[in-house]
């Protein structure tokens, strides 16, 4: 029975989702809560924590990342985002959005999954181009308009990123994939999992380019 209690941190990580902690503060709680059941020592799980943050350092550049983010929105780069947008009278959400869709899969399709995201490009440049360029079309959105726009440019960069990765073999996803697959005694190289996955990108990109065109379709038909 006691081989099961550090599972307990699982139950942690429930509990405060349900009550809508901090996801930080849980998932720390979680893994403390698991290594002291485990039969760590408090100095063994802070030792854990502090070997695995300097083996994956890449971590840090988070907060490097974010404070820049920050000034740049202090000073007006939202702002900058949508008058730039503002300038192009035929752009269009749905038109904005599916060239960042296919910006997004093409470079996390050459290993560039960095170069992109939620943090750096998605709040602080898709998302206001992209409700400028609607507001240009349709005129002055309500709140759920303007999340949904929100919400459609942070799919895309999701979308993107997804299905582009996994064209790019050296990646850790392929790799799992291709062991998961190898203890069923199919073996495949890298290579070949990362050819099968360009059907996948591609009906990807396509099913979400539709949807951003009816995305389009919708706010014209709403602003009649």
């Amino acid at each position: 029975m006691s081989d099961y209690l550090p599972l307990l941190g699982i139950l942690v990580v429930v509990v405060g989702f349900a009550v809508k902690l901090n996801p930080m503060l849980v998932v720390t709680a979680a893994a403390i809560v698991t290594g002291l059941l485990a039969g760590m020592g408090p100095v063994e799980v802070i030792l854990t924590f502090g070997k695995a943050f300097n083996d994956n350092r890449i971590i840090a550049i988070v907060w490097i990342v974010l404070p820049a983010i920050g000034l740049l929105e202090r000073y007006g780069l939202q702002e900058r985002a949508r008058t730039l947008i503002s300038g192009f009278r035929r752009a269009t959400a749905g038109r904005l959005l599916l060239l960042y869709l296919g910006y997004r899969q093409i470079t996390a399709a050459i290993g560039l999954q960095s170069t992109a995201g939620h943090p750096q490009t998605v709040r602080p440049l898709v998302a206001p181009m992209a409700l400028a360029a609607a507001e240009q079309q349709h005129g002055e959105l309500d709140e759920e308009t303007q999340e949904k726009v929100k919400a459609y440019s942070a799919a895309t960069d999701n979308v993107g990123l997804f299905f582009g990765e996994d064209i790019f073999f050296a990646i850790g996803s392929i790799v799992l994939i291709q062991q998961t697959l190898a203890t069923y005694d199919i073996n495949l190289t890298p290579f070949q999992l990362a050819l099968h996955a360009i059907p996948s990108a591609i009906a990807a990109a396509i099913i979400h380019g539709i949807r951003l065109v009816l995305f389009d379709r919708s706010l014209k038909k709403a602003a009649q």
